[in-house]
C-alpha cells in the first residue's frame, strides 16, 4: 500500500537526509536506495524521482564510496582531508537529494528547496569538519576512531528511523540542526581559545 507522505513528513525527510549528508552522504544515498529496494520507503508519484537512488549502478557507486569514506574517517588528519575535498561535493549531493523529495512541479519550490538542502548539508558538513579537526589535535588514535564510529551508527540508525517513520523525520531534522549550530559554536569557541593562546606564546 503506497504511503501518502504529508507536508510536514516530506518536509522532516528533506530536512533529516540533507542534514544528514552532512556528515555521511554516501551512506544516505546507499541506506535510501536499500530502503527503497526492500519496500520500506514506498514512494508517492512525487517522490518518484528519488527511485533513481534504487538503481543497482547507483547503489553500488555509493557503497563503494561509503566504504571508502568509512575507512578514511576513521585515520587522523585523513578525514580532515577527506571532509576539505568534500565541502562542495556534500552541500551538492544534499542539495539534490533535497530537491528529489520536494515537489517538483513548482520551479520557485526547487530553486529554494535546492538552496536550502544545500545550506542544510553545508552546516552540517561544518560543524562535523570542525569537530573532527579539533579530536584529531588529540595526540592518541582512539578518540578519532571513536568519534568516526559514533558518526557511522548515527547517520545509518537516523536515516532508517526517518524513512521508516516520516512522522518523526520533522524532529530528527531539528535535533540535528540544532546539534550542527551548537558543534560549530563549541569548535569555534575552541579555535579562538587555540589562536589566543598562540598570540600570548607569541609575546
Amino acid at each position: 500500500m503506497e504511503h501518502s507522505f504529508s507536508l510536514i513528513e516530506i518536509l522532516g525527510l528533506a530536512g533529516s537526509l540533507s542534514l544528514l549528508a552532512g556528515w555521511r552522504l554516501y551512506l544516505c544515498l546507499l541506506a535510501t536506495g536499500i530502503a527503497m529496494q526492500l519496500g520500506v520507503l514506498p514512494l508517492p508519484d512525487h517522490l518518484e524521482s528519488l527511485g533513481v537512488l534504487a538503481n543497482p549502478w547507483v547503489m553500488g557507486t555509493a557503497g563503494v564510496a561509503a566504504v571508502v569514506e568509512f575507512f578514511a574517517d576513521k585515520i587522523a588528519w585523513l578525514d580532515s582531508a577527506w571532509d576539505t575535498v568534500h565541502t562542495l561535493i556534500r552541500p551538492v549531493g544534499g542539495a539534490l537529494l533535497t530537491l528529489a523529495i520536494i515537489d517538483p512541479s513548482d520551479p520557485a519550490i526547487q530553486v529554494i528547496a535546492f538552496v536550502l538542502g544545500g545550506g542544510a548539508t553545508l552546516l552540517a558538513h561544518g560543524g562535523k569538519a570542525g569537530t573532527r579537526a579539533l579530536v584529531n589535535t588529540s595526540p592518541e588514535p582512539f578518540s578519532n576512531v571513536a568519534v568516526s564510529t559514533v558518526e557511522d551508527v548515527a547517520t545509518g540508525g537516523l536515516v532508517l528511523l526517518a524513512l521508516n517513520y516520516p512522522s518523526v523525520a520533522i524532529v530528527i531534522a531539528l535535533v540535528l540542526l540544532a546539534l550542527a549550530i551548537l558543534l560549530l559554536l563549541a569548535a569555534r569557541r575552541v579555535l579562538r581559545r587555540v589562536f589566543a593562546r598562540s598570540d600570548d606564546s607569541a609575546l
